[in-house]
């Protein structure tokens, strides 16, 4: 049997035999298994991903996507293919997301990825595709995840789904524009009054409040509203 398969079973089993699949669970079992491959080709770690992606029904998807985040070679090796293969069957905001923040993001500041496969997504037929990339703009802003802000390419994506009206899309164009608010303020501002007449009342709404308080959804007679 391959080291690869020995893993792959192994994590399956140590997964299927957790008493909860609470997130915190499964990644104090996914850090020890970072530990583990951090010496391993980042091929070998990438055909390790894939393989457990298909183990869905076992492996939470965010597992499999933190292990190739958390492998600096197989992390610095994502390309257009392999984002691909590894973003296959994303049907859920919790799946796009993780793929999102923790690889193709990622990815796409550092360049490893052209801006053509991002605008790409955003123009997809398929609601989850067009969430992730436009998610996919939230680590070029967010300092926690790396980013130093990037209002020219944050834009170039929110701008292709402005009139989206699809409520995955919609939500997380909000959450890119409250995420480059931070970086560059005066950018959305002018963005939301050149798109007012378009953009969904959801993201008019939140980012103004993100502007004005600081919070997506303020409470009605809070501090910081007054």
């Amino acid at each position: 049997m391959s080291d690869i398969s020995a893993l792959e079973m192994e994590i399956c089993d140590r997964l299927g035999r957790l008493s909860t699949l609470s997130t915190p669970a499964v990644r104090v079992l996914r850090r020890e298994f970072s530990k583990r491959i951090a010496f391993l080709a980042a091929d070998t770690v990438l055909q390790l991903g894939y393989r457990l992606l298909k183990k869905e029904n076992v492996v939470p998807r965010f597992f499999s996507y933190e292990l190739v985040q958390h492998h600096s070679g197989a992390a610095r090796s994502l390309n257009t293919r392999r984002l691909q293969q590894l973003g296959e069957g994303i049907n859920s905001w919790g799946a796009v997301d993780t793929f999102a923040c923790y690889l193709s993001g990622p990815a796409w500041r550092e360049r490893q990825v052209p801006d053509s496969l991002i605008a790409r997504w955003a123009r997809s037929k398929n609601r989850w595709w067009r969430r992730a990339g436009v998610v996919s703009t939230v680590p070029l802003n967010n300092k926690a995840r790396g980013g130093e802000g990037d209002p020219l390419r944050t834009l170039q994506i929110c701008k292709l789904v402005v009139g989206d009206s699809d409520d995955m899309v919609v939500k997380a164009l909000s959450w890119a524009l409250r995420e480059l608010a931070k970086r560059d303020r005066q950018t959305v501002e002018t963005f939301l009054s050149e798109n007012q007449t378009t953009l969904a009342p959801r993201v008019l709404r939140e980012v103004n409040n993100k502007l004005k308080t600081g919070l997506k959804n303020p409470k009605p007679n809070s501090v910081l509203d007054k």
